[in-house]
């Protein structure tokens, strides 16, 4: 059955960094973009960051760039979230979600990524 699990999450200090990881299952990986969301106030779920099937496009909120970097590695069926720099805002379960039209990021709404995991949670304290 179809699988995503993502682990790597904790409690840290601010400034300090974490690396999520996405292990996925049960589907060709390959042929979907994958995404990171987090809850954000009035929202169910906030966009994070995107990548293409390939790797070769990403794209990232205004609030984490600079600071997050996505990557996938379609041999491993997995994909990762850098993240540096932390802040108390990163604070809250980050979710890994694969979809998009034909592996390529058309939106960043989350209603465009139809397979979804549980979450990780990442705490950082000011």
């Amino acid at each position: 059955q179809v699988q995503l699990v993502e682990s790597g999450g904790g409690l840290v200090q601010t400034g300090d960094s974490l690396r999520l990881v996405c292990a996925t299952s049960g589907f060709t990986f390959s042929n979907y973009a994958m995404a990171w969301f987090r809850p954000a106030p009035g929202k169910e779920r906030e966009f994070v960051a995107a990548i293409g099937w390939s790797g070769e496009h990403t794209y990232y909120a205004d609030s984490v760039k600079g600071r997050f970097t996505i990557s996938r590695d379609n041999a491993k069926n997995t994909v990762y979230l850098q993240m540096d720099n932390l802040k108390p805002e990163d604070t809250g379960v980050y979710y890994c979600a694969a979809g998009g039209n034909n592996g390529v990021v058309v939106t960043k709404e989350s209603s465009n990524f139809k397979l979804w995991g549980q979450g990780t949670q990442v705490t950082v304290s000011s």
